[in-house]
């Protein structure tokens, strides 16, 4: 059986379209457990084959290697060999932000799980190649030639399909996630970009309550928690308007029902939390509401910063949510942010900065 998959796997590297198809076609379903360990196969030599195929002009060529791929990143040693490879990366992150392309969201799946390793911070360096043609044709939609601000503008600008009807982009919140992680990552998000005068990171915050994708939402919220955590960035991720970061992270956590808000507390509130309307729930997913109460632990981690959220009344919502929602590890992080807050300050000022560890960065 093994020398017949190590036969069948060789054919990837066939110049016969029809006999790679069917390889292909076969190869599918062994990307996934321990069968995986198949395509390292004479040094990874299958895995070379399927970044080659990956470039093809054929859809279902292109979307099965590109599955395949993916699937492979669950090995640290294939991931590594796809995502080290800086020309492909670059070929990946490009094509994606091609408005034609019908392979679009698979290849979004695919460069997450390449941002598990660090070397994907070479995105930030990478400049797209295009044609004058096509330049004219996507004004308005990219004014930048960085990669990294395109695949930002195709998950703002292309949310619900409306740049390219093969996709929706939505895995690009899992790949902004993992690549906040990184310094150089963070640094991008919370910083204003050149090219349109915009901090990343404040274009992302409306998706919080996008509750139609979880996919969505949960990369958003985990892009926030990652970018939080260096902790001398808080006081002006908290005060600056332009980014307005502290609504986006307690809308998510908060319903109309949340009833006992006493007057002095609700107009000390962010405006937009204030008479909220009565269909106004809270997102209905329990671990992103966990990553929204880590985002606000960490945002203790500065006596400024505790102080700015005990001044916009997060202590009142954080009680509202831990008595109106069953979940244990929900009830966990609202002690741990009432202990952060409610305490007296003399004792508060010996926090340490808050170690990663504790939250299990994206």
């Amino acid at each position: 059986m093994a020398t017949q998959l190590e036969e069948l796997v060789s054919f990837l590297h066939s110049p016969q379209p029809a006999v790679r198809q069917i390889a292909l076609d076969n190869l599918v379903g062994f990307s996934t457990g321990p069968t995986s360990t198949l395509f390292k196969y004479d040094n990874l030599t299958p895995v070379k084959d399927l970044k080659q195929l990956a470039q093809e002009n054929s859809r279902i060529l292109v979307q099965q290697s590109v599955t395949i791929l993916a699937n492979l990143c669950d090995d640290p040693q294939m991931r590594r060999a796809i995502s080290e490879d800086t020309n492909f990366v670059k070929y990946l992150a490009s094509k994606i932000c091609d408005q034609e392309n019908t392979s679009a969201d698979i290849m979004c799946i695919l460069l997450s799980n390449l941002a598990k390793d660090d070397s994907i911070t070479k995105i930030f360096d990478m400049v797209r190649e295009t044609t004058p043609e096509k330049r004219e044709k996507e004004k308005g939609i990219f004014a930048s030639d960085k990669i990294m601000d395109c695949l930002m503008d195709c998950f703002v600008k292309g949310n619900d399909r409306k740049l390219n009807k093969f996709a929706n982009y939505d895995y690009l919140a899992y790949f902004f996630a993992d690549i906040a992680r990184f310094l150089k990552g963070r640094s991008y998000f919370i910083e204003q970009q050149e090219y349109d005068g915009v901090v990343p990171l404040s274009k992302l915050l409306v998706f919080t309550e996008k509750y139609d994708s979880k996919t969505r939402r949960e990369g958003v919220a985990s892009t926030i928690k990652n970018s939080l955590f260096d902790s001398e960035t808080h006081d002006r991720l908290l005060k600056d308007e332009n980014i307005n970061l502290l609504p986006y992270i307690l809308l998510p956590i908060t319903s109309a029902k949340d009833s006992e808000i006493d007057e002095e507390d609700m107009f000390n509130l962010p405006d937009e939390l204030q008479l909220l309307p009565e269909a106004k729930r809270r997102d209905p997913v329990p671990s992103i509401i966990c990553v929204h109460l880590e985002s606000i632990l960490l945002l203790c981690t500065t006596h400024a910063a505790r102080e700015y959220l005990r001044s916009k009344s997060v202590y009142p919502l954080v009680r509202e949510l831990h008595k109106n929602v069953e979940d244990e590890n929900i009830a966990d992080l609202c002690y741990r942010v009432v202990n952060m807050l409610m305490r007296g300050e003399p004792e508060a000022e010996a926090v340490e900065e808050l170690p990663s560890k504790k939250f299990g960065r994206w």
